[in-house]
């Protein structure tokens, strides 16, 4: 006798997958990264020519003027190891969502009527920026896993581009909103709430997709082994080259955040007009552009990257050198090798994540490590220069001091550009 099964229920996934085709379209995901690489570098940036009215306002000294720069780094060493944990738990596009609106936030808390307010924005960003720098490299690596070098100079040239117009724009908004430097610092909080409107349908996406594999049924269900992209690396800690990594990044965020924080000060003091010591030092970040573009696509055409690193390492000197000797007469000569040699070498840094790394999950453990040892060093930076101008009433001690340092960052670059993957 013939059994005749009962017709099974027809089930339509067209518009679902239709939305979810839409949601992962390349030129949305693109879109999110760039606004919100744009604001990995601008609320710290703008804040650079404004720290000499800041101080003013709070009569602060110049080590704690210092402070204003150092603790958003100092914050984003703490905040970095945290990261990993948090991406695996919420998934890497809740966590970027999440990030940028709590850096929003951070910026209008710095510009509220009191110092306590300023020092408590500082740690906000930082801890919001540590997010978003540990969770981009691994998100790169996921969604572009053939062309991750390019990808992290597209969104490292990106992160410069912020920074850039935020130099350059401070004072003129200050005098266009009409209130101060208070104003000028709090617009960037705009600039945060784009970027996560941006990046929503990445979140949207990430739940559909969630969805639907909590949708198969149990039956279907097999227990699997973890893949290998989402395995952790063993003992990176204890990884020579993970510390050569780590600090090639640091005393490289070291270089570049003290010349963040004292660059238009140290022009300033040498005679230069505070006007044009800020066009200088947004020249500065504009350079910064075309090495953070172009060093990750020459790193990633190359077995080894150790000329690459000891180069940067070399034009970090020779513009040291230059702003030591003239600091007035050679800014703008002085400013165009250094944004060349910090941009590389932020770019290159980067670079070093994803390609001594094999998986998503390594380039965001190895994200997590350099960059907490990193920040947790390149938080020195600024206070340290502060701390040493006011001993010694000028700034060749940090000069010199800084020169020294690059040496240090020659080495490890020279260690972590062999050919080896963690």
């Amino acid at each position: 006798m013939a059994v005749t099964r009962a017709p099974q229920p027809v089930v339509t996934t067209a518009a679902p997958l239709t939305v979810r085709s839409r949601l992962a379209h390349p030129a949305l995901l693109l879109t999110g990264i760039l606004l919100v690489a744009l604001n990995m570098r601008a609320c710290l940036a703008a804040i650079s020519p404004m720290v000499g009215e800041i101080q003013r306002t709070f009569g602060l000294s110049a080590t704690a003027g210092g402070l204003i720069t150092t603790v958003p780094v100092l914050f984003q060493g703490v905040g970095a190891p945290l990261t990993p944990r948090l991406t695996r738990r919420f998934g890497a596009e809740r966590v970027v969502l999440g990030a940028v609106l709590v850096l929003g936030a951070g910026v209008l808390l710095r510009v509220l009527p009191s110092v306590y307010a300023l020092y408590a924005g500082c740690v906000v960003i930082g801890v919001a920026i540590a997010v978003l720098n540990v969770s981009m490299p691994g998100l790169v690596k996921r969604e572009f896993p053939d062309r991750a070098a390019t990808m992290t100079g597209v969104y490292s040239t990106t992160m410069l581009v912020g920074a850039t117009l935020a130099a350059g724009s401070s004072v003129p908004l200050e005098h266009a909103l009409g209130g101060g430097w208070r104003a000028s610092l709090g617009a960037w909080s705009l600039l945060a709430l784009i970027a996560a409107v941006a990046w929503l349908p990445q979140v949207l996406r990430s739940r559909q997709e969630q969805a639907a594999v909590a949708a198969v049924p149990a039956r279907d269900a097999r227990p699997t082994r973890p893949a290998p992209a989402d395995r952790p690396i063993e003992g990176i800690w204890k990884s020579p080259l993970a510390w050569q990594i780590s600090l090639f990044m640091g005393i490289s965020s070291l270089l570049v955040y003290t010349l963040v924080a004292w660059m238009p000060t140290i022009l300033f003091d040498h005679g230069m007009d505070r006007g044009q010591a800020s066009l200088v030092f947004a020249f500065s970040n504009l350079v910064q552009v075309a090495g953070a573009f172009l060093v990750p696509l020459m790193a990633g055409r190359m077995t080894s990257q150790r000329a690459l690193a000891v180069t940067m390492a070399a034009l970090n000197g020779l513009g040291i050198a230059l702003l030591l000797v003239a600091p007035v007469s050679g800014a703008w000569v002085s400013a165009t090798i250094l944004g060349l040699a910090q941009g590389g070498s932020l770019g290159l840094g980067l670079a070093f994540i994803v390609l001594r790394t094999g998986t998503a999950a390594g380039a965001a453990q190895l994200g997590g490590m350099s960059q907490a040892i990193g920040y947790l060093v390149a938080a020195a930076g600024p206070v340290g220069a502060g701390a040493l101008h006011q001993l010694t009433g000028g700034w060749e001690a940090t000069l010199v001091l800084m020169l020294v340092l690059v040496l240090v960052v020659g080495a490890a670059g020279f260690g972590a550009g062999r050919n080896r993957t963690l």
